[in-house]
């Protein structure tokens, strides 16, 4: 089977399919109670979640059918494959889910396609926020902006790169949900002299957009959280590597697809 790559118009549908999980995902968010379940990992989990992955798989299966995707919700449900495809799709329907429940619109629709262990192309929807980025190899990023509920138009979307960090000046972005020691003395040690916070996988974006330097996140994750933010940030000319500079890579099945510690540049040197 040929390998799958994004081109300009898989890139648009893909906008357009997590616009739409986006809008089931606003359905719930806008109801007055939003009814909480607890997973085996004693994480939380919404009707959102569950909607959004179910428009996901389905339109996933019709953009790029034959490729395996794997999905926080069924893969908590059921379990992750024993063994890595070469060619696969992450998704996380609602990154953020604790931003989601505190109501401050910092949560995301992530869709990545990992091909030989790298991120090659992705989505992160904001619905929230009506913003949307897309980037592959070869294609660059770009950032739209819509009204709440829309779907962006191919004429909406920007270009986006990442920055060079001014000397003295290195702005760097962490989770507002989470933090440790470790990364507050990477932070330290790298001199970083301005902060910012977000949620989701939109810290990847802004480092994406060069609106921050430097994300580094030393505590757990999983692989369907970082792929698309990665994807849109490598596209925009930046790089996620392990705390040690290793490449980061995705497929490790060995390790139930978690994630270690990593750090998300943007242009360095």
């Amino acid at each position: 089977m040929p390998q799958p790559a994004f081109d300009a118009r898989l890139l648009a549908a893909l906008s357009e399919l997590c616009s739409e999980a986006g809008r089931a995902i606003l359905d719930v968010y806008d109801a007055e109670a939003v009814i909480v379940r607890e997973k085996g990992d004693r994480s939380p989990v919404t009707d959102a979640d569950e909607r959004a992955e179910d428009i996901l798989h389905a339109g996933l299966a019709k953009l790029l059918p034959g490729v395996a995707v794997i999905a926080e919700e069924a893969a908590s449900r059921d379990g992750v494959p024993d063994a890595a495809p070469d060619a696969f799709l992450l998704v996380d329907p609602l990154d953020g889910t604790r931003e989601f429940l505190s109501r401050n619109g910092e949560f995301t629709v992530n869709v990545g396609l990992v091909v030989a262990g790298r991120p090659v192309g992705g989505c992160v929807h904001a619905p929230a926020l009506g913003a949307t980025w897309i980037g592959a190899d070869g294609l660059g990023a770009r950032k739209a902006v819509a009204p709440i509920r829309a779907t962006p138009a191919d004429d909406a979307f920007i270009g986006i790169s990442v920055r060079q960090a001014a000397p003295g000046a290195l702005c760097a972005v962490a989770s507002r949900s989470h933090s440790d020691a470790e990364t507050e003395a990477f932070l330290e040690r790298l001199g970083v002299t301005e902060r910012r916070s977000a949620g989701s996988s939109l810290k990847f974006c802004l480092v994406a957009e060069g609106a921050a330097d430097v994300y580094p996140r030393f505590g757990p994750t999983m692989e369907w959280d970082t792929a698309a933010g990665h994807a849109v940030l490598a596209a925009a000319g930046g790089a996620v590597t392990a705390p040690d500079g290793a490449p980061f890579r995705y497929g490790k099945s060995e390790a139930g697809f978690r994630n270690g510690g990593f750090v998300a540049w943007g242009r360095r040197g």
